[in-house]
Formats: C-alpha cells, structure tokens, sequence
C-alpha cells in the first residue's frame, strides 16, 4: 500500500505547506563547508592551473579549442575549475551576517578550510590562512558560538594548536578531547540538545592513485561492479590508538544522553557511505570511510537513533542526504550534506555553485523544522562583479515534505524510481546547486543517487545497484503518464498520506517518529 502511496506522492501538483506545525521554540543555526580558500588565486591566472598566475612556456599552450578555453580568465569570485578566492570567502560570511546575523543559536562550519594545494604551505601558513578565517567569523558573529569540526585540508599542526585557535569557541571541557585527539561535546545550557563534533580523519580510508583506465567519464566502466577493496588507512600507532579512543567517548557520550534525556546533533566532515556523484570504479575515491569504521558508525547509529535529531556533514560539495535504517528496513535516522562555498570538485570533473545553509529547529527538543539553502551563481557574480546570493530553495516546500524525519525523506527518495521523473529531475538540479554540467542524470547515474542515498553499506550499496537495474528499466514505460492523472493521484495521496500519519500516531506507544511503522517499501524488501 504504501509503495503506491510513494508513486501518488511522487505525482503530486499541489504544496503542502498548510499542514499546521505543533508549538515550538524556533531558532536558527547556519551550516557552512568546505571553504578551501587559496591565497594564491589570480584573476589573471590559467583555469587548468588552479587559477594561480605561473610562468608557463609558450610551447605549452594548448591548440585547438583547448586554446581558446585556456584563455578565459578566472572571475573576481572564483572559477569552477579552481579553490575559493578570499572575496568569494568574505561575501559567504558577510551574506550570512546579513540574511541571519544576530538572531542565530550557532554556526556549524564543517571543516577544510585551506585549499587542495596548501599541503605543501609551511605550516605556520596554513595556520596563518585558517586564523584569518576564523577572525572572519568570530567578527561576524561576535556574539555567537561557532562549532569548527576539522576537515583533510585543515593543515598539518597539532590538535593543541588548533585547539588554542577556537579557544574562544570551546568550553574548557570541550577543549580537553580537541587537544587530545580534535573531537569534543558541548552541551547546551539552555536546552537538552547536546553538539557532538567528530574528527572523521581517523575514519578516512586513504584511496589508492587512479590508475591509467579511471578517465572519471561518465561511462560506466566493467568494474564500477567490482567488489570494494578492503584498504585501511594509513594510520600511524599513535593515531589508531587516538581513533579508538574516539570510539569509545563517542559510545559514552551517546549513552549519557541517551540517560539524561539529552538529543544530540552530530557534526563532522566526511559522511558514512558513498559519494553519489562519482560514477568509477569503487576503488578509486568513491568510497569515504574504511569499511570497518563505515560499518562501525552505521552501528552506533542504529543504537543510538533514538536521541540523534540530526546529522550535519560536508567534505561532498554536492546538496545531498543519507537515510540509516534499522534492521527491519525501516528509517530511523537522516544525514544532512550541504554543499561547499568553493565551486570546485576535484577528481571527478562535476562542480558546483558556491551554497550556505540556514536550518530552522526547535531550540528546546532539537528537531529540525526545516532550512534554507542561500547560493551563488557564480557565473552572474563575476559578470556583475558582485555576490548576488540568494535563495535557492526551501527544503519542505522544494520537495513537498510534511516534515524533516527519517520516514519522510525515506518516501521522497522512493520517489527516485517512480514512474515521474521530475522529483529526481528537481533534486539533481539542487545537487550541484544549479550547475549545468550539460549531461542528464538518467538511468544508471540516477540509481547511483538513489543508492548512494538509501543504501550506506558498501555491500548493501552494490548489491542495490545491481538488483535495482532490472526493476528501474520495467518502470520506465509508465513514465508516459497524463499530467492531469498524477495531479489527481497526488491529491489522494496527500489525504491518504494525512490519515495514515494519523493512525501511526495513535498506535505509537512513543512520540518519536522513529517509532512509526514502516511502509511496505521499507528498505530491506526492496532488495
């Protein structure tokens, strides 16, 4: 039943946003990523160069119509081919102070702050460009705490050095686990949320250089099928020793506010899971996590998802989400992936416009009620030679969402293999923030979106692929469907949708929406 109600959602003409929301305590928090500022940009620099202005040989000069490429110069905002400028940074920060500067909670700012190239910077300059940073926002939001996770490019100083820089940010307590291993909690004082702030570098997996055949076309080579290769990382002693002990306090501190009553928001910069836009071989920069750590957070989240309200994450630089499931296949918890500032996406070719995020939640219980999502067009930015931000959507009202839980998204991303095709049409065109890249998203690459999305585990992940193909090709002769049926259809669901949400509620024995019952679509019957 519910998989047909999936398909009348999917169909639906009409916003939903009468629905009446319950009394709450609203408040505001901005999310910001991956600001990869490089100090070196030039407007007068080679796009194929990161836009920085170096000595290159005449001979060098590419013929053909890479020569007329080559001649376009880097914009006064950016480039998609190259890391943030410094006035791409100041405008992000300045647009946030002025679409929402004082009435904020918190900003959580998720990490890789410095460029790509900046590993090679001493590290009192990369200490240098990250302190800048942080004189940015700590003026902007004077009055404010700003929750920095670390990211990869974050620079090479110690955690104590770190440390010392966001002191004024973190809680004497909170700077204990920074110092020890860049991790930390802060517990709200005016509410039971609890902020819990990952180092997901102690989770990473270290990929392997592409060889020769990984081109990162969008052909879908034999062995994207292959199985993941079981790499680790490349941890020194001391460092698994560190990342251990980051399990264990992650582990107390969810079972403390699991006891307290607490609700808990989790912060870090490399999701679990897979990257939806990476369409190569698994082993080459698809997949994030080792596979035991990506197993290993799966677990503590099914544990634990009845005080995680939220998870918040970056390091994609693609506007995408993550569902986690119980072991009955039904949703328990979401992640949220917000887009980067810098308009470049290294390795795979995809770019995207520079983006910031502003949730809406309920001060007291956590809950988030909803976000906007601010962007650039960069391309309009440096042909009028100013930031023009503006919104680009609002996530209920983009996808006709009741609410932000588990069990929404589950149904929304189900929409992904209906027979409409403009739900998946409408997230792809947010999930690089409205850059074209000029090549459709279909078939396959959908179904990378739709797993990637659904299906965390690497094995689940592949298998998914591979069952899912037969089934995504039967559905795509109803995709010829009258309009005027699927207004009609979309109206019935919507009541339908109502009446159902009504007798989940009145059956529930607990007020949590992660202990509704699941539709039939539930994850673990559609393998």
């Amino acid at each position: 039943m519910m998989t047909k109600l999936s398909l009348f959602l999917a169909c639906c003409c009409l916003s939903l946003s009468w629905l009446p929301m319950g009394q709450a305590r609203i408040g505001y928090f901005w999310h910001i990523s991956d600001l990869h500022l490089d100090t070196i940009y030039s407007t007068q620099g080679d796009i194929y160069r990161s836009c920085w202005q170096l000595e290159r040989p005449v001979s060098s000069a590419s013929s053909g119509s890479n020569a007329n490429a080559a001649s376009e110069a880097p914009g006064l905002f950016g480039h998609y081919n190259c890391d943030s400028p410094w006035s791409l940074v100041e405008s992000a920060v300045k647009t946030m102070k002025a679409k929402q500067g004082d009435n904020v909670e918190f900003v959580l700012w998720t990490g890789d702050a410095l460029s790509h190239s900046a590993q090679p910077l001493s590290e009192q300059k990369q200490h240098e460009i990250l302190r800048n940073i942080t004189d940015l926002l700590g003026r902007s939001f004077s009055s404010q705490f700003i929750f920095p996770v670390l990211g990869h490019e974050d620079g090479s100083g110690s955690h104590q050095k770190m440390g010392e820089l966001w002191r004024h940010w973190l809680p004497s307590e909170a700077l204990v686990t920074f110092d020890q291993g860049g991790y930390y909690s802060i517990e709200q004082t005016k509410s039971r949320l609890r902020i819990v702030a990952l180092n997901t570098n102690f989770m990473r997996l270290d990929h392997d250089p592409p060889d020769a055949r990984a081109s990162h076309s969008l052909r879908w080579p034999v062995e994207y099928y292959a199985e993941p290769k079981a790499s680790v990382s490349s941890m020194s002693a001391q460092e698994e020793v560190l990342a251990e002990q980051q399990w264990l306090w992650l582990e107390e501190v969810l079972t403390k506010s699991r006891d307290k009553q607490e609700t808990v928001y989790i912060v870090g910069h490399m999701p679990p899971g897979v990257d939806e836009r990476h369409l190569g071989p698994q082993q080459h920069n698809q997949l994030i996590f080792t596979e035991r750590n990506n197993r290993r957070y799966l677990e503590i989240v099914r544990r634990f998802a009845s005080v995680i309200q939220g998870q918040f994450f970056g390091h994609l630089h693609s506007d995408t989400f993550r569902l986690f499931y119980d072991a009955q296949g039904h949703p328990i918890s979401w992640l949220m992936i917000a887009p980067s500032i810098v308009p470049r996406k290294a390795g795979i070719g995809a770019s995207n416009n520079p983006a910031l995020r502003l949730y809406k939640f309920d001060t007291g219980s956590g809950q988030v009620l909803d976000y906007t999502q601010f962007w650039l067009d960069l391309q309009l930015a440096n042909r009028a030679q100013e930031p023009l931000w503006q919104p680009e959507y609002n996530l209920t009202h983009y996808y006709a969402l009741f609410e932000i839980s588990a069990l929404a998204l589950h149904n929304f991303a189900e929409r992904f293999t209906g027979t409409d095709a403009s739900w998946f049409t409408r997230y792809h065109r947010a999930n690089a923030v409205r850059y074209q890249s000029g090549t459709p998203c279909q078939g396959l690459c959908m179904l990378n979106h739709y797993c990637a999305i659904t299906r965390l585990d690497y094995d689940e992940f592949r298998l998914c692929l591979e069952e899912q193909q037969l089934p995504l090709q039967g559905r795509a002769a109803m995709s010829a469907m009258p309009q005027s049926w699927c207004c009609l259809l979309g109206v019935l669901g919507a009541l339908f949708y109502g009446l159902q949400r009504m007798l989940w509620d009145s059956s529930s024995s607990s007020n949590s929406s992660n202990s509704r019952q699941c539709s039939s679509n539930c994850r673990n019957q559609r393998i």
